[in-house]
């Protein structure tokens, strides 16, 4: 059996990564669906935009999910840091708009 043509492989393994992706793009709108929805909860009861606690434990258990799949738990780490910037925005503006 000979091996596959690298043009096709290349296609195929690109196919794949813009199923992943898209997947991505769609379980971070749900994310920030849910996170919105946190922020509401939070401005409704004059609670901080952020919890430094939860980011913590949040930033461990990320970290070794990372270590468990095989992934650089520094990207790991990095990418929630970027996440939750994002959500205490909208926390914050939740919160200026009541």
């Amino acid at each position: 059996m000979s091996a596959p043509d690298p043009r096709t492989e290349l296609l195929r393994l690109r196919a794949s990564i813009d199923n992943i992706d898209a997947a991505l793009i769609f379980m971070l709108a749900e994310r920030f669906r849910c996170t919105q929805q946190v922020g509401v909860l939070k401005a409704e009861h004059d609670m901080p935009a952020s919890d430094p606690g939860r980011e913590e434990q949040q930033v461990a258990r990320l970290r070794a999910l990372a270590e468990e799949a095989h992934l650089d738990p520094e990207f790991a780490e990095k990418w929630f840091n970027f996440v939750v910037a994002e959500v205490i925005r909208h926390h914050t503006e939740a919160a200026e708009s009541r």
